[in-house]
């Protein structure tokens, strides 16, 4: 059975990276397809995105918002589109290549050929796997999955992750409108929330390697959201239970380029 597949990434000023990247994806095996969500980048993301799309017609895509409205909304947003227009597997990774696009296919294979519903390509599932980072980031983020762990029991080495493969029923399961946090947190609220539910996840050993190319968008802002976010979502399942959505096929009727 041939699986659609697609690839969601948030740009916000990727000028630098993301022509490469574009070429990275579609060269993979599989017939990847990629659509991009840019937030009204000064830098000319979109535009550059818009160049190469009659190259790849059909299998690279741009949505467009107005403004920097934040990682999680951008997600959202892509998941949806992606849940109307029928895809079966859906990716998330970001567009500075701290991520491999290689890494695709083995998230990939986790779900499609070991059955599991959502695969996370983990830094610290194998040791510590990250390259570049200074060691008070790498400290801040290993223990933050500690913390993650210690206050709600999920599972997950790396629970902030954010370069994942979902089963489409993973998003069909998730009450999209009711993920809260736009930032990191977002990351562990969606896998939280995957959870609880009882999907199957899994995590893949990558290697993590920060950019060398544009700014980092992590903020003391986006930091403090996931520290008090993680308390919220262990008091919120306890006096509500997570539920399966029941509600019917999302419907898509806004443009895509």
């Amino acid at each position: 059975m041939k699986h659609r597949k697609l690839v969601i990434i948030p740009t916000y000023n990727e000028c630098e990276n993301i022509a490469e990247m574009i070429h990275q994806v579609m060269d993979l095996n599989g017939n990847f397809e990629l659509l991009i969500i840019d937030d009204g980048s000064p830098d000319g993301t979109a535009e550059i995105v818009k160049g190469f799309q009659d190259q790849f017609p059909n299998r690279l895509h741009l949505l467009e918002r107005e403004g920097k409205l934040g990682l999680g909304t951008a997600y959202i947003l892509g998941f949806q589109w992606a849940l109307a227009n029928r895809y079966d597997y859906i990716f998330e990774m970001d567009a500075d290549f701290s991520h491999d696009p290689k890494d695709l296919s083995r998230l990939y294979e986790a779900c499609s050929v070991d059955s599991y519903d959502m695969a996370i390509g983990s830094r610290y599932i194998t040791g510590v796997n990250v390259v570049n980072w200074p060691i008070g980031r790498v400290l801040m983020s290993y223990f933050a999955s500690v913390y993650v762990k210690f206050i709600t029991g999920l599972p997950i080495k790396d629970a902030t992750a954010g370069f994942k493969c979902y089963h489409r029923s993973v998003l069909e399961g998730i009450r999209l409108e009711n993920i809260r946090f736009i930032g990191y947190a977002f990351q562990i609220e969606m896998k939280f929330t995957a959870w609880k539910l009882g999907f199957k996840i899994t995590e893949v050993p990558i290697i993590f390697t920060d950019r060398t190319k544009g700014t980092s968008k992590m903020s003391k802002g986006i930091f403090k959201e996931a520290v008090i976010g993680v308390i919220w979502m262990k008091i919120k399942s306890i006096f509500s239970p997570y539920k399966l959505n029941q509600s019917e096929s999302i419907e898509w009727d806004s443009p895509v380029k």
